[in-house]
């Protein structure tokens, strides 16, 4: 699967450009609420050419990311004459970027798409990579396709619209690239006092690289890619499980508890020192705080984690890391393990 372009310098010309390549008619644009308010009114004066746009507005939220709601985008897409000429341009965070390119990948047996992330998220994970995905029965991600985008363009200035905590949560991506591959780049994430769009700007274009690294060399998650789920299968389980409550989390919120019970499996398992864990937690709960897992809830994760799509032969499958800027995956660990890992978590965290 061939890496498409990702454009961080004068990005609307660069869209221009790449518009112009072929005759698209007409072009939807997927939005949701938010950025049909915020985003898409700095992006349509910028389009040079008198296209036939198309707006589609699809409600915002991980629990919004369902067959239901494509569905209706592809009913609205052949009501609106789509054809194999068609494009999408997804103009969103990560929920928006998967099920955007999810609809593009399979209507008329797949059309060209275009990603514009306009979260953190979404800029360094959700809308690099080939992959989109909608969830079933809140189970994250499984039913998607491998498909690239025509282009993916990172445009920083639309992290400006965002609330705090939905800029925080991209941050969790950006430490796992580090952790998992880069050093170097998780001490650069770690050198910076005010997280804001102009102090991590250099940040985003080093972390998006990092994972272009990873996927270029295994684009079909058959070996090195799968470190890339490090904090995924404790996240991902934490994540669906918060969906049924008043208050979900993020998904890097969930991610970065992931991460931290993760890397303490890591530490039980003799993969990384005491010292490496510790500077893990005091990183991680400066940005995101203290948050431990309720222990009437774990069985309801370990149920989760049976649905992961990495699981093998009903074993639980890990990405783990071996010292920081390292991992390993295929690691298969006993409920036992991981039912010890969160309480080790959760006392760790009244430690500090």
């Amino acid at each position: 699967m061939q890496q498409t372009p990702i454009y961080f310098q004068e990005i609307f010309a660069s869209l221009n450009e790449v518009l112009n390549q072929k005759e698209y008619h007409p072009v939807f644009i997927l939005v949701d609420e938010n950025t049909h308010e915020d985003c898409l009114p700095i992006l349509l004066p910028e389009i040079e050419k008198d296209f036939t746009f198309e707006i589609i507005e699809i409600p915002s939220g991980e629990e919004n990311k369902v067959i239901e709601i494509a569905a209706n985008v592809w009913e609205t897409m052949a009501q609106l004459e789509g054809s194999r000429k068609s494009l999408m341009i997804n103009l969103g965070g990560g929920m928006l970027t998967d099920i955007g390119g999810f609809i593009a990948s399979t209507f008329k047996r797949g059309i060209d798409f275009i990603n514009i992330p306009t979260t953190l998220l979404s800029m360094v994970d959700a809308s690099v990579g080939g992959k989109t995905g909608i969830d079933l029965s809140g189970i994250k991600n499984a039913v998607g396709t491998f498909a690239m985008p025509v282009s993916t363009f990172i445009y920083p200035e639309f992290l400006e619209t965002l609330p705090e905590r939905e800029f925080r949560s991209g941050i969790a991506e950006m430490l796992k690239h580090g952790l998992i591959y880069n050093k170097n780049h998780w001490e650069n994430l770690n050198s910076i006092t005010n997280f804001n769009s102009s102090s991590i700007k250099d940040l985003i274009e080093e972390s998006v690289k990092i994972k272009q690294e990873v996927v270029e060399k295994d684009p079909f998650e058959s070996g090195l890619r799968k470190i890339l789920n490090f904090g995924h299968t404790i996240g991902h389980a934490i994540e669906s499980e918060s969906l049924e409550t008043e208050n979900p989390f993020l998904h890097g919120e969930a991610i970065a508890m992931g991460m931290l019970v993760e890397s303490v499996l890591s530490f039980e398992n003799e993969l990384i020192s005491l010292e490496e864990l510790d500077e893990i937690f005091i990183s991680i709960v400066r940005i995101f705080g203290k948050t431990p897992i309720p222990e009437e809830i774990i069985p309801n994760l370990l149920n989760w984690m049976k649905q992961d799509k990495k699981n093998t032969k009903g074993q639980l499958s890990f990405s783990l890391l071996n010292g920081i800027g390292n991992c390993q995956y295929d690691i298969f660990l006993t409920n036992e393990q991981i039912l010890e890992g969160i309480l080790l978590y959760n006392k760790k965290l009244s430690m500090i």
